[in-house]
């Protein structure tokens, strides 16, 4: 008999070996007891399954393996690995996994349980890069059940449509760490993605948009959509991988694509072109009796393709100018008794639960169909906040926690200059992996008998901002491991600083299947201690390092070479010389670099460059997002932070005692953002010639002007240009501001660097 030692979560804490010895999994498991002896898997060790769900979970086991490590797994002959069904294991994603030394068993009472059984023993088959070596893997009992019911993943490929091979690897990896809804949201004002047999001209017309122009006209339209059969294999291969693909059709707002379509199920009558604005349109879905058949039509052709439990309707940021300017939908609220239009797109939601309902379907939307009065029928999906989830449990409706920014993947994960577009938080900070890490799908004020209504959470990677399936992949990995262990894991068992040593083979694993994920919470930031005024003022320069989560010894070179494990490890902040060139990475334990080393230029002439991620807003506060030059480019386009309410930007605490004269490159971008009721909040500028100038002011943006620079024709000229200037004597350091004066009805500008040359 082997005798076993439970590793409760006060050992691990107190004890290094103990620690040392406990296998790096994620998300962690329920319950590790580990033993001693071990056993051996190598090339074309066998496979045998129980039944044909354990065939399933073999199959899937033998792919994981053969990309994670590189050994080969046999199904078709016998072997020490078991996949069994076991009646007595409570569940159907619970799993015991036993290792000893005579085989490996997984048992499981429900399909899901055995698939996730299979990932936990190909991550244990995949600890280290020694790829197509024989594993040793340690004799344990490994007892394991999710938290939470609803762990889930919202990819957005209505914004920017995403090629289907990036949605099957995006599911081949939320399989492998247990990961198990797939939420698609499929239309929006910029795309109708989900072909409808009944209405073609959803995807002939709906799924195309002219590209947003920043100054010269498009040439051809971009998007996409999926046919019916290949969601249908799409929802399948999930199936086989415990995955539940969730669609969405937005309602009533976000309609411009089915607008464009079908005007006849639009409010006003117009027919509006695809849209390619981000942010918030007008266009609506019509409440009337032709709309709500058409609506339910869809639904029907929806249902065939996704036999999910829940389908959901969005409900999200529907700005109800239209049905407050509309006869027809005035008189149907009369009719209805309804005195507001959030009451009535709450009937409208209302009777969409209830045919959803009369299929054998539950309807879920965004936490904005709370505020008609929640309809019997919803569940809610929360994202401003936890407060609409709150709201929602404690009158008795599921809920899935959901909240902007925390769990929004287009939120950056750090100021790295070479961090890709996305959203900074609402202006506010950046969401890193441990940010993530930290959130707990529990929320504050929840009453103790309602807590059965929270289902889980989900993470969403809206994708106005991600154009590339890299910078999708990017985004979502691996901020998503974080994600898997908050919702499967015991709340007990969750240590940030754990999880992050638990993280070194699972970057490997993202590496070798090909995944583009972030090194940000990995990579060294080199950051200038002080102005760059003092530095330069001293001929010394302070530096400091650090990486986000700590891990790895950060080793360095002050010679412009790659650092390596015999490099010098950083202690404490440096003073280095002028003209230095440094580069740094964080190594693991055993010498693998965490992330791409980064370099930091330490020469004269750098500490007088500003590049786009260092600028500032005018006249105070953060930029709002970081966007690519072209908004439909399908390459990893340059990127530009800019405030969308007001061009101005500002180069802070220029040393003007030692600088000259400057060099600036401007980028015009298009302006293509929906504010809907915000747009009154832009700057305007008053422009003084046909397309505005870039006036260049000493001293903030209320300072002496230095330079003005007329700006060419949007139609004639390239998107990127340069200017040059000089600046007049100051003392010691003072902001620049650059205001771009261009009207509100022409292209967007943004610096992207400033180079200032030093006085004769």
């Amino acid at each position: 008999m082997i005798r076993f030692r439970t590793l409760t979560l006060a050992l691990l804490l107190s004890s290094t070996a103990a620690l040392a010895d406990m296998p790096k999994l994620i998300p962690m498991p329920a319950s590790i007891e580990l033993a001693k002896g071990s056993l051996r898997i190598g090339d074309g060790a066998g496979i045998t399954a129980a039944d044909a769900g354990a065939g399933v979970a073999a199959r899937l086991l033998v792919q994981r393996v053969k990309v994670d490590r590189g050994i080969t797994l046999r199904t078709d002959a016998p072997g020490p690995i078991h996949i069994v069904r076991d009646a007595a294991i409570a569940g159907d994603e619970a799993y015991v996994l036993t290792i000893d030394g005579k085989g490996a068993t997984i048992a499981a009472s429900g399909d899901a349980g055995l698939v996730h059984g299979a990932m936990t023993l190909a991550q244990l088959l995949s600890p280290d890069a020694a790829i197509g070596k024989p594993v040793n893997l340690p004799a344990l009992v490994i007892r394991d059940a999710p938290r939470f019911k609803w762990r889930g993943v919202m990819v957005d490929p209505a914004r920017h449509f995403v090629p289907l091979a990036t949605i099957y690897g995006i599911v081949d990896q939320l399989a492998a760490q247990k990961l198990n809804v797939l939420h698609l949201h499929l239309t929006d004002d910029q795309g109708w993605r989900v072909e409808i047999k009944r209405y073609p001209d959803l995807t002939r017309i709906g799924a195309w948009r002219t590209p947003p122009s920043s100054g010269q006209t498009p040439t051809a339209k971009v998007g996409g959509f999926y046919t019916q059969d290949e969601l249908k294999a799409l929802v399948a291969y999930a199936k086989d991988r415990a995955i539940t693909i969730v669609p969405e059709i937005d309602m009533p707002g976000h309609a411009q694509a089915a607008v464009a379509s079908y005007p006849e199920i639009g409010v006003l009558g117009d027919r509006p072109e695809v849209g390619h604005d981000w942010g918030v349109n007008p266009w609506l879905f019509s409440p009337d009796d032709h709309s709500m058949a058409f609506i339910k039509n869809v639904l029907d052709e929806l249902m065939e393709v996704f036999p999910s439990e829940f389908i959901h309707v969005g409900g999200d940021e529907a700005v109800k100018d239209q049905w407050e300017r509309s006869p027809v939908v005035q008189a149907k609220m009369k009719a209805l008794g309804l005195k507001t239009e959030m009451e009535m797109q709450s009937w409208m939601i209302d009777q969409l639960g209830e045919y959803l309902a009369k299929h054998g379907r539950r309807l879920i939307g965004w936490d904005e169909i709370l505020e008609g009065g929640l309809p019997p029928s919803a569940s809610v999906m929360s994202w401003r906040g936890d407060k609409g989830a709150v709201m929602a449990a404690n009158a008795g409706h599921d809920v899935v926690l959901s909240p902007a920014p925390t769990l929004y993947l287009d939120s950056l994960q750090s100021d790295h200059a070479d961090e890709p577009p996305g959203r900074l938080s609402g202006g506010k900070s950046i969401v890193t992996l441990a940010d993530i890490y930290k959130y707990d799908p529990a929320p504050v004020g929840l009453a103790p008998d309602k807590a059965k209504h929270v289902l889980g959470a989900q993470i969403n990677a809206w994708s106005e901002y991600l154009v590339t399936p890299e910078q999708v992949q990017h985004a979502m990995f691996p901020r998503a491991s974080a994600f898997a262990e908050l919702t499967w894991s015991p709340k007990d068992k969750r240590d940030f600083a754990g999880f992050v040593t638990r993280m070194e083979p699972q970057l490997g694993r993202y590496a070798r299947a090909g995944i583009a994920a972030a090194d940000s919470a990995f990579s060294v930031d080199i950051k200038l201690q002080g102005t760059r005024g003092d530095a330069l003022r001293g001929g010394k320069v302070p530096v400091a390092m650090s990486t986000q989560t700590g891990f790895g010894t950060i080793r360095y070179t002050l010679d412009g070479k790659a650092p390596t494990v015999r490099s010098k490890a950083y202690t404490a902040p440096l003073s280095v010389a002028s003209g230095t060139i440094m580069r740094a990475v964080a190594l693991a334990a055993d010498g693998r670099m965490t992330a791409t080393p980064r370099s930091f230029d330490t020469s004269r002439a750098a500490l007088l460059l500003r590049t786009a991620s260092d600028f500032a807003a005018c006249p105070k506060g953060d930029l709002g997002l970081r966007v690519p030059l072209t908004a439909d480019a399908r390459v990893n386009a340059p990127v530009y932070n800019v405030n969308i309410f007001d061009t101005c930007q500002m180069y802070p605490a220029a040393p003007i005692d030692i600088a000259g004269a400057f060099t600036v490159d401007v980028a015009r971008l298009a302006r293509h953002y929906g504010l809907a009721h915000d747009t009154s909040k832009q700057k305007q500028y008053y422009k003084v010639t046909e397309h505005g100038e870039l006036v260049v002011r000493s001293g903030g943006c209320s300072g002496p002007v230095a330079a003005t620079f007329p700006l060419p024709s949007p139609a004639t000229s390239p998107n990127r240009m340069t200017f040059k200037g000089t600046l007049p004597k100051g003392s010691g350091d003072a902001d620049l501001c650059m205001q771009f004066t261009s009207s509100l009805d022409e292209p967007f500008y943004a610096v992207e660097a400033m180079q200032l040359s030093e006085r004769d």
